[in-house]
């Protein structure tokens, strides 16, 4: 049960035009949870949502790149609420392959060397909130400085989404992906 229940049908007008602004154009499905549980804040929601979809949307990094970081920043973070969204929307859309999605929960597979990197980046950010130099200098043998800043604010932006959402023990959506155990 969460610790504060997701606003649910019907919404004030001010409340279903913000939670229309988070969903893509077109999705039919009830908002998520999260962006319900948020809308309890109006105020911090909106500021929220323009980083959220700035970094969904607009961002440097390749896709795939992307959702091997919120994959694993949610994994690191036990998250499965987050995790099991982005597995389920954008894994197979971005080209993540079942096994690698397995990875970023258990950390084990071959990676190519850019992945590698980058999945080393995120190991060191969580357990220390620091990277190594070696590490710097692997990740930046692949990444641009809009793309090194990118990937750090992608992963501080999902850590804080993995706390605000295990925090309030937010359920997963019904129709996610299992997480695996």
């Amino acid at each position: 049960m969460p610790r504060i229940e997701p606003l649910t049908p019907p919404y004030p007008a001010d409340v279903a035009e913000a939670l229309r602004k988070w969903m893509p154009p077109g999705v039919t499905q009830e908002p998520l949870a999260l962006f319900r549980l948020l809308q309890h804040h109006p105020d911090l929601a909106s500021r929220m949502r323009v980083l959220g979809a700035g970094l969904l949307a607009h961002g440097e990094l390749p896709a795939l790149d992307r959702e091997i970081v919120i994959a694993r920043v949610c994994a690191l973070s036990n998250c499965p609420y987050e995790w099991t969204v982005h597995a389920t929307v954008f894994a197979d859309q971005v080209g993540l392959t079942p096994d690698q999605l397995q990875a970023t929960v258990t950390g084990a597979t071959d990676w190519p060397p850019n992945h590698e990197a980058l999945l080393q980046a995120l190991d060191e950010l969580h357990a220390t909130a620091h990277l190594t130099d070696e590490t710097w200098r692997a990740l930046s043998s692949h990444c641009n400085t809009q793309q090194l800043l990118e990937i750090l604010v992608l992963a501080g932006w999902y850590h804080t989404i993995s706390y605000v959402a295990n925090a309030v023990h937010l359920a997963n959506e019904p129709w996610a992906a299992q997480y695996p155990s």
